[in-house]
């Protein structure tokens, strides 16, 4: 067995889990990043991934291997940069372990992230979300979960990874109410819920049943449904109400364009930006900035304000004695 093999066994047991305590995301992301890698190392070296060595992956194998998941695999920078980082977290614990390979590691290390566009943000508006609401047939049992999924996911701005792990005590709906949730980084936030939803999920929850550790929205065998099958039902509900509101088609509704969806409706209530990001769980306010750039009707409020080109500034003053004496305080 190479060093290669020991030293990602390491990594994640010794590192990840025992020193940094990494959240189980990171450590499935860091897993299917570099079970590609070495997928894509034994195809290009002809080495089983058992006995691959340092030398197997050095800077132009890593390089060939991120262009591979651009090009081929079709990853957009942002997507390319996540798995750079993942490798480079590896790479410097291994330098650690095993100076020898500093050179090597180092020109790995190097490798630059990638810069992309970026897009302004997509969301579904006032008139989009309410043609999305009404999509599911709440006729029927599915349908009426689904609503309850996408009334609760539109209010609160919940990530797909958030609702999935929902359980029914999270969800309080009492004096106060409010969905309880571990977000990214395994933040714990309270998010309050309106009216609406806490009618929604009343008589949802009522239906529902079941003990308070079961999933909130389960599918058919009663387990949690996954960020896949989430994903699914937005698309699928969104390609029925494209039918009677078009332009929801060209928006491409997602669990995360119904998240861009609650941070916009709260931006346009004048709820400034640290709030959002803590309402949403960003890290930091700057990430929450986005919205400020995607919000049309803030700009144009904004140059509604000023003056035409060419118009002369005019300082106020008071027509009156009495009030150029309030003025004047």
């Amino acid at each position: 067995m190479s060093l290669v093999a020991p030293t990602l066994e390491a990594f994640f047991t010794e590192r990840l889990m025992r020193q940094k305590n990494a959240s189980p995301h990171t450590i499935a992301s860091y897993r299917d990043c570099l079970k590609l890698l070495l997928a894509y190392a034994q195809q290009s070296t002809g080495t089983v991934p058992s006995r691959l060595d340092f030398a197997d992956l050095d800077a132009a194998v890593i390089s060939g291997f991120l262009d591979h998941l651009e090009h081929e695999r079709g990853l957009s920078p942002r997507s390319r940069n996540a798995r750079l980082a993942a490798i480079r977290s590896m790479f410097s614990f291994a330098a650690l372990r095993h100076p020898e390979h500093a050179a090597l590691i180092g020109r790995v290390l190097a490798i630059p992230a990638k810069r992309g566009n970026r897009a302004i943000v997509s969301f579904p508006d006032t008139a989009e979300a309410d043609a999305l609401l009404a999509a599911p047939d709440r006729s029927r049992r599915l349908g009426r979960r689904d609503h309850a999924l996408l009334v609760l996911a539109l209010q609160t701005g919940l990530r797909a990874s958030e609702i999935t792990t929902l359980r029914i005590s999270d969800i309080h709906l009492g004096t106060g109410p409010f969905v309880h949730c571990t977000g990214k980084g395994r933040k714990e936030r309270a998010t309050p819920l309106t009216k609406t939803t806490v009618t929604v999920m009343k008589n949802y929850l009522a239906e529902r049943g079941g003990r308070p550790d079961e999933p909130v929205f389960a599918g058919p065998g009663g387990r949690s449904l996954s960020r896949d099958a989430i994903r699914r039902l937005v698309e699928r509900h969104a390609t029925e109400a494209a039918r009677n509101c078009p332009s929801l088609s060209r928006k491409r509704p997602s669990p995360h364009t119904l998240r861009h969806s609650c941070a916009m409706r709260l931006l346009e209530t004048g709820t400034d930006i640290t709030t959002i990001a803590l309402w949403l769980g960003h890290e930091s306010s700057r990430t929450s900035e986005i919205y400020l750039h995607a919000h049309l009707a803030l700009k144009e409020r904004a140059i509604s304000k000023t003056a035409p080109p060419g118009t002369p500034s005019r300082r106020y003053k008071p027509a009156d004695s009495v009030l150029a004496f309030l003025e004047s305080l």
